[in-house]
């Protein structure tokens, strides 16, 4: 009946919000309550608790940067398909990916929280496996993150691994073939740039990721989230100014900016609008165990064409003008 199509439609609308309410206070304060908390421990009579956990991140410490430790259970969480839903996040794919081989993903752009990369590549939720078949696609993140006692094995558990050298070197060369690591290129400074409308990504001087597919011979994969920065209004501070200069020394220092940023009910939650993401056509990369600077400017050149010309090629079905263009800082 109408009625009970009004109840499913306001129940769905209810349970996406909360998962993506939840999702969004574990991007900004799942850390500090875990920090918080496991200092707290040590003062109340629950302290071996906390010691014995301390003992564990030890003996545990490397994990992250050999594979992590992935659980099925929390990447096929029903909530992901609600926050899938919320948007609502769309995978797109233009060319084959090959089984056989190893591939290094870069992402752009950043954007306030990276929500579309997150549904893509960290769920189940969009499809990854049965578009590119034979797969196994890994987001990495902020190294830091996984440092923090508990939520690092929260995060490990979706399958995010640090975008650190020595956990990039260990996914492309002691895990056989089929493997896909997601870089979100840009970082912090990109989301500094994030703005509805901004098409802006930071890659022109990034060359690490070009440098590490060569080293492994892994091919080079362009993509691009549509939408990505229409989620947030951010306050921008201009360059020179004093809020600047305090997130550029935050950045330095921590590895991320604090971006101020308004969203809709709180403030705090993205505004519902489409994210695709549009996953480009490879580019070959021969195996260099040691490259240079030559080879490294050629394929990133080659990278940011490709990246160029799938922003272009898809602009209009993702939604946007045909007047929009692509900035690379």
């Amino acid at each position: 009946s109408f009625t009970d199509n009004v109840e499913k439609t306001q129940r769905k609308h209810f349970l996406e919000t909360l998962s993506v309410l939840h999702w969004v206070l574990t991007f900004l304060f799942f850390g500090l309550t875990c920090s918080i908390l496991m200092v707290y421990l040590m003062f109340t009579s629950l302290w071996p608790l906390s010691a014995l956990y301390f003992v564990w991140l030890v003996l545990d410490w490397d994990t992250p940067e050999r594979g992590g430790r992935k659980i099925h259970i929390v990447r096929n969480w029903k909530t992901w398909d609600h926050f899938r839903d919320y948007f609502p996040v769309k995978l797109v794919k233009t060319a084959e990916l090959n089984p056989n081989k190893n591939y290094v993903l870069g992402c752009h752009p950043h954007g306030i929280m990276s929500c579309g990369a997150f549904s893509a590549f960290s769920t189940k939720s969009c499809g990854f496996a049965e578009l590119f078949p034979g797969l196994r696609c890994r987001l990495a993140i902020l190294a830091g993150l996984f440092r923090i006692p508990l939520m690092r094995e929260y995060i490990m558990g979706a399958g995010l691994l640090p975008v650190s050298k020595a956990s990039l070197e260990h996914l492309l060369s002691k895990s056989g073939k089929g493997n896909a690591v997601v870089i979100v290129v840009g970082g912090a400074a990109e989301s500094l740039a994030s703005s509805p409308g901004v098409n802006t990504v930071v890659v022109r001087n990034r060359k690490g990721f070009v440098r590490l597919a060569l080293q492994y011979g892994a091919d080079l994969v362009p993509v691009y989230s549509f939408g990505e920065n229409d989620l947030f209004q951010q306050v921008t501070f201009s360059e020179g100014s004093f809020g600047r200069k305090l997130q550029d020394l935050i950045k330095k220092i921590m590895g991320f900016s604090p971006c101020v940023f308004v969203g809709e009910h709180f403030l705090i939650m993205p505004y519902r609008h489409p994210v695709t993401i549009v996953v480009g056509n490879p580019i070959a990369v021969p195996l260099r165990i040691t490259p240079t600077e030559e080879e490294v400017d050629h394929y990133h050149g080659l990278y940011m064409e490709g990246l160029s010309n799938l922003f272009q090629e898809q602009k209009v079905s993702c939604g946007l003008s045909e007047s929009h263009r692509l900035e690379i800082i």
